[in-house]
């Protein structure tokens, strides 16, 4: 069972930063895809950034573009999202998923390798959620 831990959230001044850390365990597949999603309270859940494990692709959600950073260390099966310049409309609680890439693949009906999108209906094992709060 796949099994997900998101920790790094807190309370942060508008401008500040903070670094996010997903740890994933429980599995064997070793070409997926990491997501991080926000949901606002009110609001959908959106996609901010995935990575790959396997060839470094990399997506970043119109939100994110130009301020949020994503990586990864294979080794620990662990992702991060750098998040700089945090602005009120950030707040959030920030997931992780976790998704086998032949999976997704299949899912949007194109070769692995041609998969240029992330969204939160691709992924089925997820993490419990950090808060991220930017006070203005």
């Amino acid at each position: 069972e796949v099994q997900l831990q998101a920790s790094g959230g807190g309370l942060v001044q508008a401008g500040g930063s903070l670094r996010l850390s997903c740890v994933a365990a429980g599995f064997t597949f070793d070409d997926y895809a990491i997501g991080w999603f926000r949901q606002a309270p009110g609001k959908g859940r959106e996609v901010v950034s995935c990575i790959s494990s396997s060839d470094g692709w990399t997506y970043y959600g119109d939100s994110a573009k130009g301020r949020f950073t994503i990586s990864s260390d294979n080794a620990k099966k662990t992702v991060y999202l750098q998040l700089n310049n945090l602005k009120p409309e950030d707040t959030a609680v920030y997931y992780c998923a976790l998704e086998p890439r032949t999976d997704i693949a299949q899912s949007l009906g194109v070769p692995v390798l041609e998969i240029d999108d992330c969204s939160p209906h691709d992924f089925t094992s997820w993490g419990q959620g950090t808060q991220v709060t930017v006070s203005s």
